[in-house]
């Protein structure tokens, strides 16, 4: 049985083995059509994975984030740079925040607690803004968000993930806006924007400020100036479409019913198609600028002591008939001997009596806003729109009669004169300066020919002026040249006949025009103040000169030399003449000054002051001319003299009994005083006998010599040494 069934078992194999070897290559090859589908599968499923990732890396690179995600419980932090390449941090387990190292100082407290708040269930999801340190050790603003995406078995989150968003660029233009904010609200200036029809949008504080009007009362209004015409709104509206721009000053009223004035801009505003979307003006406040504008005009243009219009008001006027060729007339006037008052009355009585004329002037309805105060005792009156010579002259006339009329000042009675130049335009000048030129020079004409006239200008007086002018011109050019040359007129004792001392006189020599008259260049050069300059000229000359005599052994007296009203003013006198004694070694005793007497008398104690700095120096004092001005016997014994010289005019009269009692007087007057006597411009031999009588110390004058070149004074001091040593050798 067992061996039968075995045989059948064995034919059995025999027959299904075929079949059975069949099956499993069936088997095996639907398993391998399987894992073919599966592989096929599953590469399209990586595919589409890896599709899937690159697109989320692209989004992320494209929008510049990062993705991040933590494991709390580890401290394991991942994260993907925007450049495709993760990025794989490894904090330390212990940092929290885990990228703690890389926040600012001054944001890690707030991000810290940001974070724990939603560790703790405080929050839906973590947000943070803050600095992350970059690669180059900079500070970069970057948005933090996450949210927890697992838990652990108690709640708590083992798993948050999120992105980091760069926005360092949306912070800056944050700040900058912010900046800007708060630029608007502090500015001074009123910010006013507005829509295409000029209602008002918004406001910043200074508008209110400004305006008087709230914020609340100024939106959604139109933006109106009250004090304008509609038109003048719709004069900015096309200016701003011409141009997009518009400025002006304007006037405003306040609430309250005060006017203010604004200096106003409107701009307007473009959007992205270049389409105007708004208007913006901005403002400020110059009401308190136009108050002092106004003051600093009226004090640019107002004489303050006589409240009249003074030059520059004149100027402008004068400048605008010009340019505008109106016809009119210049009366240019000044008063006669003005300076003689002043220096006999005081200068504070001279103001009051130009403070006097000036009001009788302008009340009178002819010279009403006509009449201008040029400077000192000038005036100049406009008679625009005419040129009629007999309305004209009928004007000067009535003038004169005007000023002519006596003056109560200071309880003095004074009766004035006046001279004037008159002009015509367009005869007499095409431009301001020109016509102002011509009538002082008609002016001068007029005062040359006698108090209390009126000259029109003509082409004579032109030339004259010419003349003046090429002298001035002259007398610069020979300053630099060394055409002013000194002349030396010896000053004799009267009793013993010997030589006490000499006067240096100035002398204009040119090559091409020879001597020069001092009576012509001086009264011109003490005008421009060219006199000063000269001076300095002079008294360096002669300091210089005598001290080569001294050291010669050929002079031991002094030199005097004279000071005009000029040098004698200048606050620095003092200094300039010890300079000059140091640079020419010359002793100061040497030195005598002579002052005019109406240079004193201008102001008596400021004389007084400079006088006795002078004496302290061992310089001695003259006072020249001396007679002919206001001196005040009062002041004359205060005066800090040695010498007094009586004037050529008063030696010229000795041929009668009243002029030789003048110059008795004054000697007697003088040697009271402890003074020496000089008489200059003695020419005659009873001249010198009269005054030997009346003892006169010292004579001057031709009757000696005349003024002599340093050459020939030279030689002059020889011969009176060889003349004094004779009468030594026969007196012994």
């Amino acid at each position: 049985m067992s061996a039968w069934s075995s045989q059948l078992q064995a034919a059995n194999w025999d027959y299904w083995q075929p079949y059975s070897l069949s099956a499993v290559l069936l088997c095996a090859f639907c398993a391998l059509v399987l894992a073919h589908v599966s592989i096929v599968k599953m590469r399209r499923y990586q595919a589409k994975l890896e599709y899937s990732e690159e697109r989320l890396r692209l989004s992320l690179w494209g929008s510049g984030d990062e993705l991040w995600d933590w494991k709390v419980s580890s401290g394991e932090l991942y994260r993907s740079g925007s450049w495709l390449h993760p990025v794989e941090a490894q904090p330390n387990a212990l940092d929290f925040p885990p990228n703690k190292a890389q926040i600012h100082p001054q944001d890690l407290a707030r991000v810290t607690q940001l974070l724990q708040d939603h560790l703790d269930g405080k929050s839906s999801y973590f947000e943070a803004t803050y600095r992350l340190k970059t690669i180059d050790n900079d500070w970069t603003w970057v948005l933090d968000r996450g949210k927890a995406v697992a838990f652990e078995y108690n709640g708590q989150p083992s798993r948050i993930t999120g992105t980091l968003k760069s926005i360092q660029q949306l912070k800056q233009t944050e700040e900058q806006l912010q900046l800007f904010a708060r630029c608007l609200q502090t500015i001074s200036d009123a910010v006013v924007i507005c829509d295409t029809d000029f209602t008002i949008l918004e406001v910043n504080p200074s508008f209110s400020k400004i305006t008087g009007k709230t914020r609340a009362e100024a939106l959604k209004q139109r933006f109106e100036l009250s004090l304008y015409p509609s038109t003048f709104m719709q004069d900015i509206r096309r200016a701003l479409a011409d141009t997009g721009t518009w400025n002006g000053e304007v006037q405003e009223q306040h609430p309250n019913g005060n006017i203010y004035h604004i200096e106003l801009t409107f701009d307007q505003t473009r959007d992205e198609q270049g389409i105007i979307n708004q208007y913006v003006a901005v403002f400020s406040d110059i009401t308190e600028r136009k108050r002092k504008e106004v003051e600093l005009h009226k004090l640019a243009t107002t004489d303050t002591l006589t409240g009249l219009p003074n030059r520059s008001a004149f100027m402008q006027k004068l400048a605008s008939l010009v340019k505008d060729t109106t016809e009119h007339a210049l009366l240019v006037f000044d008063l006669d001997n003005f300076k003689k008052i002043n220096d006999s009355l005081g200068h504070e009585l001279g103001d009051n009596l130009l403070c006097k004329l000036s009001q009788r002037l302008s009340s009178y309805n002819s010279y009403n806003n006509k009449l201008y105060r040029l400077g000192g005792d000038e005036f100049a009156i406009l008679l625009d729109n005419t040129n009629d010579l007999y309305l004209i002259t009928s004007a000067a006339k009535e003038l004169l009669l005007q000023i002519n009329q006596p003056l109560i000042v200071n309880q003095h009675e004074l009766a004035i004169t006046s001279s004037i130049g008159i002009v015509l335009f367009p005869d007499d000048g095409k431009d301001p300066q020109a016509l102002l030129r011509n009538a002082d020079t008609a002016m001068y004409h007029a005062k040359s020919e006698g108090a209390n006239r009126y000259l029109f200008f003509n082409d004579s007086m032109n030339k004259q002026a010419v003349k003046r002018l090429q002298l001035e011109n002259l007398m610069r050019h020979g300053l630099k040249e060394d055409y002013f040359s000194v002349y030396y007129q010896p000053k004799m004792d009267i009793v013993s006949g010997q030589l006490v001392g000499m006067e240096a006189l100035v002398r204009f020599i040119t090559p091409k025009g020879g001597v020069i008259s001092p009576a012509s260049f001086i009264p011109i050069a003490e005008e421009t103040g060219q006199i000063i300059e000269i001076g300095e000229v002079v008294l360096y000359k002669a300091c210089l000169a005598v001290k080569n005599w001294i050291n010669q052994g050929l002079f031991h007296g002094r030199v005097a030399v004279n000071l005009s009203s000029s040098q004698f003013s200048l606050p620095f006198l003092c200094d300039l003449i010890d300079d000059v004694l140091q640079q020419t070694e010359l002793p100061s005793y040497h030195l005598e000054l002579e002052i005019t007497e109406g240079t004193v008398m201008q102001s008596p104690p400021k004389a007084i002051e400079v006088m006795k700095k002078l004496r302290a120096r061992g310089i001695h004092l003259a006072m020249d001319d001396f007679g002919t001005g206001y001196s005040s016997l009062a002041y004359l014994k205060q005066f800090p003299l040695n010498t007094l010289k009586i004037d050529k005019a008063f030696i010229d009269d000795m041929n009668t009994a009243r002029g030789r009692n003048m110059v008795d007087t004054i000697v007697t007057l003088a040697h009271n005083l402890s003074l020496n006597v000089v008489a200059e411009g003695v020419e005659q031999e009873t001249q010198l006998a009269i005054l030997r009588k009346l003892r006169c110390d010292v004579i001057q004058g031709y009757y000696y010599s005349k003024p002599l070149s340093e050459e020939d004074f030279s030689k002059f001091l020889q011969e009176q040494k060889l003349k004094h040593a004779k009468l030594t050798a026969v007196s012994v």
